[in-house]
């Protein structure tokens, strides 16, 4: 069931871009494939024989990064941190309920009680203010894709020299 919901990764864009770029990419598209099969989280928590569908998806990520130093544990490595942010997001996702910006719903929780207790949380109240000129807008699936491209575009460079 679990490779049939997922299917095999959509093939790449003539593997268009750098490996930043089809990483950004492979995670969308996973994110998509959670968010529509929610279910998936479950039944893909720990070691267990995996389908052609579900390998084609790791064969994409770890694919990605040929040529750029990286062994292959730390391709394999990249790929297990990148599902985990997805898997992060999504399941946040899923226990905002159906329709639902969880950093939204976080953020009302959290204002209520900022406007009782903010005294004693000032740098969290501060952050919070912060937030809230963005209008409420999902940022962290963003950010945190961002920034583990990021770290590891250093890692990259780091090996290149």
């Amino acid at each position: 069931m679990v490779d049939a919901a997922i299917g095999p990764c959509p093939a790449a864009e003539a593997q268009s871009g750098g490996w930043r770029e089809q990483l950004g990419e492979w995670a969308h598209q996973l994110l998509a494939v959670f968010r529509q099969h929610s279910w998936v989280l479950d039944a893909t928590v720990g070691p267990r024989i995996m389908g052609p569908g579900e390998l084609s998806w790791l064969e994409r990520a770890v694919s990605a990064l040929d040529g750029t130093g990286l062994s292959g544990a730390e391709r394999m490595d990249v790929a297990v941190l990148l599902v985990g942010h997805v898997r992060g997001i999504t399941q946040q996702a899923r226990a905002a309920g159906l329709p639902g910006n969880p950093e939204a719903q976080l953020g009302v929780l959290l204002g209520d009680l900022m406007q009782a207790h903010g005294e004693r949380f000032p740098a969290l109240a501060a952050a919070l203010a912060s937030a809230a000129q963005s209008d409420g807008q999902d940022q962290a699936w963003e950010f945190g894709l961002q920034r583990i491209l990021d770290g590891l575009a250093a890692l990259i460079d780091q090996r290149a020299r």
